[in-house]
């Protein structure tokens, strides 16, 4: 079992930043992909931004690209998404979730642990 704790979210105007932490319970976290996916009221879960488990490669949704960076430090047992520029509908729920030596894809169906997600409100 992993259980994974996000935290960092909150209230934020347009244009500002908030930084999303992840924090896993294994120390085998090195072996595993993580993504960040989203919940928007009345819209299903939607995958963010999901780095593999080397750290070595990521991947982002259009919407964020240039706005969001996803990282991890092992050392830690944590993943970060740091949100720039962000805009109203970034509002949402942020979840973390873990894969097995994943990649960091962007299909939900292949990760084997979710956190209970962290709101985010974007104010205009």
């Amino acid at each position: 079992q992993v259980q994974l704790v996000e935290s960092g979210g909150g209230l934020a105007q347009a244009g500002g930043s908030l930084r999303l932490s992840c924090a896993a319970s294994r120390r085998s976290f090195s072996n595993y992909g993580m993504g960040w996916f989203r919940q928007a009221p009345g819209k299903e879960r939607a995958f963010v931004a999901g780095i593999n488990f080397a750290g070595t490669s990521t991947d982002y949704t259009d919407s964020v690209k240039g706005r969001f960076t996803i990282s991890r430090d092992n050392a830690k047992n944590t993943v970060y998404l740091q949100m720039n520029s962000l805009k109203p509908e970034d509002t949402a729920v942020y979840y973390c979730a873990a894969e097995w030596r994943g990649r960091g894809g962007s299909s939900s169906q292949r990760y084997d642990y979710w956190g209970q997600g962290t709101q985010v409100t974007v104010s205009s």
